[in-house]
């Protein structure tokens, strides 16, 4: 895995996506799924990510008789001044859509034994998320998933030559079913403590971007999934628009709350900026500053 640092600006507008941090409570605390980009991917290849991809305008066109949430519930849910109840639901309907995909766990309650199979041969034949699941009789549950965040790239991206508007969700594992790599995007999945994750980056032994190693940072001060799903629950979707600028040559990405941002409220406690230094992103501190506890 090579990051490359980008210094092109992006004129086109950044692409709806959906991303899902899945938890689950492990032996030692909390533990959240990685996912690990093929190494040829055009975005962020051989980088470990949560599962996530774009829009497709197929989730925007959901009836609102199969969701579990009225459209205006959904809406109400992401915050987002000027959003569209459809798009509200296609958001939702991605954040689904893609865990599935991207690994294969249904967020879904009460399934019968074999339906992740089954619904993973039907779209392997061509058929699409939403007439596979309806198909077979299941309505989309968005209940499972929260709002975390939404992060928009910047018009000079830093990491890739593309830019995208993720809404990031948390959800609750499904506990009558393991992940499975799709082998085409994704060619590893791996349960890990976000602590243990950052510590892993900062050995060299995974790749992250910054988006990950700052959520992985929020979630590190969670001891359990009630915990993380709590602090979804009490607060509205916090909205990062990283601020990139070089120093002598070296890339710093700012976060609200930084000097050089343009909002000084800061949405986290912690690192306010990245640099890239060492072959990595790094905040001021080091990996202590990363694993610090606030309260």
């Amino acid at each position: 895995m090579s990051i490359q640092i980008h210094t092109q600006e992006v004129h086109t507008p950044p692409a709806p996506s959906a991303s899902v941090m899945v938890l689950r409570d492990g032996p030692d605390g909390l533990e959240v799924l990685l996912v690990k980009r093929h190494r040829n991917s055009k975005v962020l290849g051989g980088v470990y990510v949560f599962p996530g991809g774009k829009l497709d305008a197929e989730d925007c066109r959901v009836s609102p008789q199969r969701l579990d949430q009225t459209p205006l519930a959904l809406l109400q849910a992401l915050a987002e001044p000027g959003l569209d109840e459809a798009t509200a639901c296609g958001l939702h309907v991605a954040a689904l859509r893609e865990t599935f995909e991207e690994c294969g766990l249904l967020l879904h309650d009460g399934i019968a034994d074999g339906v992740p199979a089954e619904l993973r041969a039907r779209l392997a034949d061509g058929g699409s998320f939403l007439q596979a699941t309806e198909v077979l009789g299941m309505g989309l549950q968005t209940r499972r998933i929260r709002p975390w965040s939404r992060w928009i790239t910047p018009r000079m991206p830093t990491v890739s030559d593309r830019r995208f508007d993720t809404r990031f969700f948390v959800a609750l594992a499904p506990m009558d079913h393991e992940p499975v790599q799709d082998a085409h995007e994704i060619t590893e999945t791996v349960w890990v403590s976000p602590a243990q994750a950052l510590r892993q980056y900062w050995d060299g032994l995974i790749g992250l971007v910054p988006v990950q190693i700052i959520t992985l940072m929020q979630l590190a001060r969670h001891d359990s999934t009630g915990s993380a799903l709590n602090e979804a629950r009490q607060r509205p979707p916090m909205q990062i628009e990283p601020e990139p600028f070089d120093i002598e040559g070296t890339r710093v990405i700012c976060y609200p709350g930084d000097a050089q941002h343009p909002v000084k409220a800061p949405a986290w406690p912690g690192p306010t900026r990245l640099t890239w230094r060492n072959q990595r992103f790094e905040p001021e501190g080091g990996l202590d500053a990363l694993l610090a506890r606030h309260p």
